[in-house]
C-alpha cells in the first residue's frame, strides 16, 4: 500500500482555510510547515511561552496525505473554491511507500560516541563500552537523538566544563539529552524547560530509564515553569539552550538572569553566518567566545561578568 501527499505552497492569509479544506477533503493528516526550512532563509515564528505564536510562515506549504486512489484533480477545483482561491494553487505530489516505520527510523540512529568516556546509545541497541557514560536514550517525539552537531557540540562542553554538584539549566530540553548528560556527569540538579509537552513527557522518562535520581531533576513546560516558578531565584552555574539563533536572541535577557556571577552560558542550534548576532547581544552580560565548531553550526559560550 502507499500514500500520495500534495503539497501545496501558500501564503499566510491563505494557509489555514487551505488545510481545513484539505481536511474536507479527506485527507489523512495535513502538516504546515516553512518552505525554506533547514536552509539560511527558515524563518523562526515565537510566542509567549506556552502559547502558540498566532503567525503562519511567509513561505509556507501545506501538506496533506491521501489515499492512493484519491481523485486529486478533484481535490484540487474543491480547495480552490473552498478556500477562496482566485486560482489553483502551485503544488507538487509524492508518493509514499508502505515501509516499517520503526525499523526504518531506528536504523538511521546507531550509538554515538562524544568523548573516551560518554557515549549516547538508543534503546533499541546494545552498549559499545559498558564501563563508560552511557546515556540509553529514546528520543520519542521530541528532538535531540544526540546526531545532530548542535546536540554533540553541547554534550562534548558538558563532558569537559561540567563540575562535580553544579547546578543546570537545559532551555530547550527536547528529549533531555544534555539534562540527563549533565546528571550523569555529575550536575547536583538539572531543570529542564521546554515549550513541548511532548518533549517534557519525553525527557522524564529517558530520565528514569537512565536511573537519574528523581530528587536532582524537574522537567517542566515553559508555561508551568513560569506559573510553578520552576525557573529558580537561586541563580544556576550553567545555563545551556540548544535551539536557534533567533529564539536565543529573543530570550537573552531570561537566559542571561538566571546565570550566577561567574557562571556559564552555552549555546548551539547557530549557524555559522548568525555568530555575530547572537555574541554581540550576550555580550552585554557575558564574555563570549566561539567555544567550538562542527560542520556548520557553532557553539558559543560565555561566563558572566
Amino acid at each position: 500500500m502507499s500514500w500520495i501527499t500534495l503539497i501545496i505552497k501558500t501564503d499566510p492569509a491563505h494557509a489555514e482555510r487551505l488545510s481545513d479544506a484539505l481536511m474536507e477533503q479527506g485527507a489523512l493528516s495535513v502538516d504546515i510547515h516553512d518552505a525554506a526550512a533547514d536552509t539560511k532563509d527558515e524563518q523562526m515564528l515565537f510566542g509567549e511561552p506556552g502559547e502558540p505564536s498566532g503567525e503562519i510562515w511567509q513561505n509556507a506549504e501545506v501538506s496533506a496525505l491521501f489515499n492512493q486512489d484519491a481523485d486529486i484533480k478533484e481535490v484540487l477545483r474543491n480547495i480552490t473554491h473552498t478556500a477562496q482561491l482566485d486560482s489553483q494553487p502551485d503544488y507538487r505530489l509524492e508518493r509514499v511507500e508502505e515501509q516499517d516505520w520503526v525499523r526504518l527510523t531506528q536504523s538511521q540512529f546507531d550509538p554515538i560516541r562524544i568523548s573516551q568516556r560518554l557515549w549516547i546509545v538508543p534503546t533499541w541497541h546494545q552498549s559499545p563500552d559498558p564501563a563508560a557514560i552511557n546515556l540509553i536514550l529514546d528520543p520519542g517525539l521530541a528532538f535531540g537523538t544526540g546526531s545532530h552537531p548542535t546536540t554533540q557540540l553541547c554534550l562534548g562542553w558538558l563532558d569537559r566544563n561540567l563540575r562535580p554538584g553544579d547546578k543546570v539549566i537545559d532551555y530547550g530540553c527536547g528529549s533531555g539529552i544534555l539534562a540527563i548528560a549533565a546528571l550523569k556527569l555529575g550536575a547536583d540538579h538539572v531543570t529542564g524547560i521546554d515549550i513541548d509537552p511532548q518533549a517534557i513527557e519525553a525527557s522524564q522518562e529517558n530520565a528514569m530509564r537512565n536511573q537519574c535520581d528523581p530528587s536532582k531533576f524537574v522537567f517542566a513546560t515553559t508555561h508551568q515553569a513560569v506559573q510553578q516558578g520552576l525557573q529558580p531565584d537561586e541563580q544556576v552555574d550553567v545555563v545551556v539552550a540548544n535551539i536557534l539563533a533567533n529564539p536565543l536572541v529573543l530570550l537573552a535577557p531570561i537566559l542571561a538572569q538566571t546565570v550566577r556571577q561567574h557562571g556559564h552560558i552555552v549555546l548551539s542550534g547557530i549557524l555559522k553566518e548568525q555568530v555575530e548576532e547572537v555574541r554581540d547581544v550576550y555580550q552585554h552580560w557575558f564574555d563570549m567566545c566561539i567555544a567550538d565548531e562542527q560542520e556548520a553550526w557553532v557553539l558559543l559560550t560565555g561566563i558572566k561578568r
